[in-house]
């Protein structure tokens, strides 16, 4: 992505994004995320072009409401994009700068943590849920 891309980027992530440590399974330890909601269905398809990751059509809550999608991208993608947008964020700094500092440092490459490391790692999901509470 070039400087305009990964600025207009950071402003969507900013306004419609999330950015935390999530979960897909329940034996998996959190990793990090981050994700686009929005009902322009080819914004999502741009952004997927730029950088990969997956769109999922989220459910309806009401009958009356339009079709809503959301566009993810893990583990190190994710991290490698909060690293080239981390600049252009303000909202989603804090959050993406905990993730860029810490995330490493507690998370195991072969995924055999001590007990130790495991509550480092749920202290900084901790850190950001706290941080994307409203």
């Amino acid at each position: 992505m070039n400087e305009v891309e990964r600025a207009y980027l950071a402003g969507i992530i900013d306004g419609e994004g999330t950015v935390t440590l999530t979960r897909q399974r329940r034996n998996e330890t959190p990793v990090p995320t981050v994700s686009v909601a929005n009902n322009n269905l080819e914004l999502l398809k741009r952004i997927r072009r730029w950088l990969g990751g997956s769109i999922i059509l989220k459910k309806k809550r009401k009958a009356h409401h339009n079709e809503s999608y959301a566009w993810m991208i893990r583990h190190d993608k994710a991290l490698r994009l909060l690293k080239d947008v981390q600049p252009y964020l303000i909202v989603k700094r804090p959050q993406a700068g905990l993730i860029i500092r810490k995330y490493k440092s507690v998370t195991h490459r072969a995924g055999r943590y001590t007990p130790e490391l495991f509550e480092k790692k749920m202290r900084l999901v901790a850190e950001i849920r706290k941080l994307n509470k409203r």
